[in-house]
């Protein structure tokens, strides 16, 4: 039995607001989604705003022109949020460790799980939000190292972020991102650790960020954000796009629901750097006095 015309319509719309949401997440325009997937920007358009009538074969270049699976623009019932991160667990796992997923899914029982140890504090947020800025003042203040996810991710592979994508897609910066982030856990030090701004779109990334940091979103208006990037000189990936401010609004607001699960939100929006600095600072003032007592950290003076 085949679907009424109106269901159809629904699940390309659905299918339209999926696409264009895990465009947003990667940070991608129209433009650079259709150069890499080698499909024209007026038929992604057309995708997006359910109106697409699209084959699987020119779906999954979309997919994989993000990074991303196949399956993750199916429009479904998901059965909750963190689906996508189990997925990538499971993929990662040895049969053992399925097999011990399975029973405790099953009604088994398991030890307390073992509280991630405290690394420090991560700032995350669209780009232009003073992660870099704010983060090396926090680190001063607080005399730990300061860490950008990103330089790091450059300095272990020997090449830039864009070289990077250039060669292996998202997807393999998206790994050789998470590698970096594992390589800085081991270190075993406290730090103030800036995340790029997409961090949010990789599960399993940003859940180790989450339960490793405590984590900030540094949150300020989009015309901010954008007045900032352009003050940097850095328009990626919107460089050459006439609509790039509606762009950047459609980024922040697919990101916000990822950004929200923070521990906490300093709003920057109409701040000086020194005033945005004692914000924060104001913020992690009561996480560093609970860690030091929890684990005989040095107590730091703010």
């Amino acid at each position: 039995m085949t679907d009424s015309p109106d269901a159809e319509s629904r699940f390309l719309e659905q299918l339209g607001q999926r696409v264009r949401t895990m465009r947003a997440l990667r940070g991608m325009s129209r433009k650079v989604l259709a150069k890499v997937s080698g499909i024209s920007e007026r038929y992604i358009a057309q995708l997006e705003s359910g109106k697409g009538n699209v084959s699987i074969v020119l779906l999954r270049r979309v997919s994989d022109a993000m990074g991303a699976h196949l399956e993750d623009l199916l429009p479904s019932a998901d059965p909750t949020p963190d689906w996508q991160m189990f997925r990538d667990l499971l993929r990662k796992a040895t049969p053992a460790q399925i097999a011990q997923a399975k029973d405790l899914l099953a009604g088994g029982s398991a030890s307390a799980p073992r509280r991630a140890p405290f690394c420090g504090i991560a700032l995350i947020g669209l780009r232009g939000a003073g992660k870099s800025t704010l983060g090396r003042m926090l680190a001063k203040k607080v005399g730990w190292s300061f860490v950008e996810l990103n330089k790091e991710v450059e300095q272990q592979n020997g090449l830039s972020v864009a070289e990077i994508i250039a060669l292996y897609g998202q997807e393999g910066f998206r790994r050789m991102e998470q590698a970096a982030l594992q390589q800085l856990l081991a270190r075993n030090e406290l730090m103030v650790l800036a995340t790029g701004g997409g961090i949010v779109s990789e599960p399993l990334t940003f859940d180790q960020i989450l339960t490793s940091f405590y984590t900030i979103w540094l949150k300020a208006e989009p015309e901010e954000h954008m007045a900032r990037v352009r003050r940097q000189g850095d328009l990626r990936p919107m460089a050459d796009d006439r609509s790039a401010m509606a762009e950047l609004r459609n980024i922040l607001l697919s990101r916000e629901p990822l950004y929200s699960r923070a521990t906490a939100v300093v709003d920057t929006a109409g701040l000086s750097v020194d005033a945005a600095a004692a914000r924060l600072i104001d913020a992690v003032r009561p996480v560093l006095q609970n860690e030091a007592r929890s684990f005989g950290l040095r107590s730091v003076a703010l």
